[in-house]
């Protein structure tokens, strides 16, 4: 059995047992017991949840929100998909290994290696990825020990060679093409109730220190009314005019000084990224591009996104179901610049119920 070691344990999150199991369970007990519009918590058929991956200090009282959503009562298998921040990669890659380790427990998570070499077999737009790449990438390793601890709470009676097993998947900077085509591998095991979907990503990362100081002069003073879902908004438009049109209230501009300052700088972050969970929440992945492609907004989990939406348009297709629609049930930032020189990122926990 080959493991992959949690190389971020001890700096971004706790590499203590007994800590960071504490830990997790504090912030998921701090979430409310139910949601409104939505439910009581776990939400009955909630197999796909979008969570942050900062280190735990900043986005783990977020990322509760998704985890106390998620359904895993009826999980056999766990497919967990991840942006890359330093492999370049214009494709998907499964990993090499066959077990995930985490601090949660001395016993790894396993991987589902079947499942793994019969979707590498499928198609030659999956790659490998070396235990090299794989254990430089946080994007997922951050979300494990949430998955160990859920598992846990869920199956305290199961050993942990018993846990439904994990399909970690890479994506790469991929195109609207591979994701439409990685969507519709991935619709057959979505539209099975025994697969779980975790989706793996930050939001808007705004300041000089990442390049995006894109700005909305007349945001208004905004937070997100949440959930934030697709039965609340405005019929979304259907041609490419008419999108532009809708999102005229968040074209903004690059900050070239303070002194060009109207609305407030985390004002003008919330408008782009609301526009974003807007758009994603419509269940059409072109409205999602359109908004990405209109503001910028540098969401670095774009293209894991993409895919299950992808997925779940397929999945729609196929059935003739409106399902999987998200809702956004948290939004939080890691802080609130109000000058140029600051910097933000944003984090949300989404749900969707298929």
């Amino acid at each position: 059995m080959s493991v992959r070691r949690p190389t971020h344990a001890g700096s971004w999150y706790e590499d203590d047992s007994t800590t960071l199991k504490a830990e997790l369970d504090g912030w998921l007990a701090a979430v409310p017991p139910e949601i409104e519009q939505l439910g009581s918590l776990p939400i009955p058929g909630a197999r796909v949840i979008i969570g942050p991956h900062a280190g735990y200090a900043y986005s783990g009282p977020c990322a509760a929100w998704a985890y106390k959503a998620l359904d895993l009562s009826k999980a056999k298998r766990i497919f967990l998909l991840g942006p890359s921040h330093h492999h370049p990669l214009a494709t998907v890659a499964f990993p090499e290994l066959t077990s995930y380790a985490t601090p949660v427990s001395n016993n790894p998570l396993p991987l589902d290696t079947e499942t793994i070499k019969k979707l590498h077999s499928s198609s030659s737009v999956f790659e490998t990825m070396s235990r090299r790449v794989d254990e430089r990438e946080h994007s997922m390793e951050l979300h494990l020990p949430y998955i160990h601890r859920k598992l846990q709470l869920t199956f305290p009676e199961r050993p942990a060679s018993e846990y439904p097993p994990l399909v970690p998947i890479m994506v790469g900077n991929t195109n609207a093409e591979t994701e439409q085509a990685v969507g519709a591998l991935l619709a057959p095991y979505l539209a099975d109730e025994s697969n779980a979907f975790i989706i793996s990503s930050d939001f808007c990362h705004w300041g000089q220190r990442f390049g995006y100081t894109y700005y909305v002069p007349d945001a208004a003073e905004q937070q997100p009314a949440l959930p934030l879902s697709s039965s609340h908004l405005p019929q979304p438009p259907t041609t490419t005019s008419e999108a532009e049109s809708a999102l005229a209230a968040v074209t903004g501009r690059s900050l070239r000084s303070n002194r060009e300052l109207q609305a407030e700088i985390y004002d003008s972050i919330s408008a782009v990224d609301i526009a974003t969970m807007e758009a994603i929440t419509t269940g059409s992945a072109k409205q999602f591009l359109q908004v990405l492609k209109t503001t910028g907004n540098t969401v670095c989990g774009r293209h894991p996104i993409g895919v299950i939406m992808a997925a779940l348009e397929e999945l729609a297709a196929t059935t003739g179901a409106e399902v999987g629609k998200f809702h956004f049930v948290r939004y939080e930032r890691s802080s609130d610049p109000d000058v140029l020189s600051d910097s933000s990122v944003s984090y949300v926990s989404a749900v969707a119920v298929v």
